[in-house]
């Protein structure tokens, strides 16, 4: 990757592009209401028929597992657009479906609403790239890495561990410690997101069987966190991707010219 060496198109050659975006910044508590529903009954009921499953036939299970973790990703979008203010116009209705869907997606709301901020404020800045991004170096930085490094570097990003490994870590494991926070807020948000998941794992042990619940979840987790981090990476990673330096970075830029548009069908 080079930084400012591909001409593009200015993200402000059509000076009135925040006049165009403006009318769909208004959320519609009935179109929120019903994806909250079309997300999570479905979702649930993909669970409950996955448990059923488990005496017919495991290859059923995990063939449900599959509309599942799209499921799971859809609700992760919710909790994404809550931890953006943008889902409810109420704050504190985007905060309560934004935490309980945390604890359906393993992740604590207010730690990852923080961190998520500083990727939008330092996206495609080369010289911020400490937060909620996936780590890419320079073709200059990689060239002056030592030999270790260089060969992290490329273990890191090969698909067969980001998309797997990586994607089953960051959201199954690291996100249970708080290591680097230091807001009170942000330590809270992932202590009462991993103890809402011990009353679900304790609930669910006394009920159908720890075991049984592992079997319907895990596969349904490390499918749901694999399509998301594909899908992150595909949104930020790509030719022509924006990078600059601080002193020439630029907010509006970063943000169009530093996401792809993946179109994905309407389900």
């Amino acid at each position: 990757m080079t930084a400012a060496s591909r001409p593009r198109r200015s993200a402000n050659s059509g000076s009135n592009w925040r006049q165009i975006v403006a009318q769909y910044q208004n959320p519609d508590v009935r179109h929120s209401v019903g994806q909250i529903l079309t997300s999570l009954v479905p979702y649930f009921a993909l669970l409950v028929l996955m448990y059923f499953s488990l005496s017919v036939s495991y290859w059923l299970t995990l063939l449900l597992a599959i509309p599942a973790a799209g499921f799971m990703m859809r609700i992760f979008i919710i909790f994404h657009d809550c931890g953006h203010g943008s889902f409810f116009k109420n704050r504190k209705a985007n905060d309560i479906v934004g935490a309980i869907t945390g604890v359906i997606t393993f992740t604590p709301y207010y730690r990852w609403r923080h961190a998520h901020a500083i990727h939008h404020a330092t996206a495609g800045d080369l010289d911020r790239r400490e937060a909620g991004d996936i780590w890419t170096m320079t073709v200059n930085e990689y060239q002056n890495a030592s030999p270790g490094k260089r060969l992290g570097y490329r273990i890191y990003r090969n698909p067969l561990v980001i998309f797997t490994f990586g994607a089953w870590l960051s959201f199954i494991v690291f996100q249970r410690f708080p290591v680097s926070e230091r807001s009170r807020r942000q330590v809270m948000s992932i202590l009462w997101t991993d103890l809402a998941l011990l009353v679900v794992f304790v609930l669910a042990a006394v009920t159908i069987g720890l075991g049984n619940f592992l079997l319907v979840l895990v596969p349904v987790m490390m499918l749901g966190t694999s399509l998301g981090v594909w899908l992150f990476y595909v949104q930020h990673q790509f030719e022509g991707v924006y990078w600059e330096h601080h002193q020439d970075w630029d907010y509006s830029k970063a943000a169009l010219e530093g996401s792809s548009f993946y179109k994905l069908p309407r389900v």
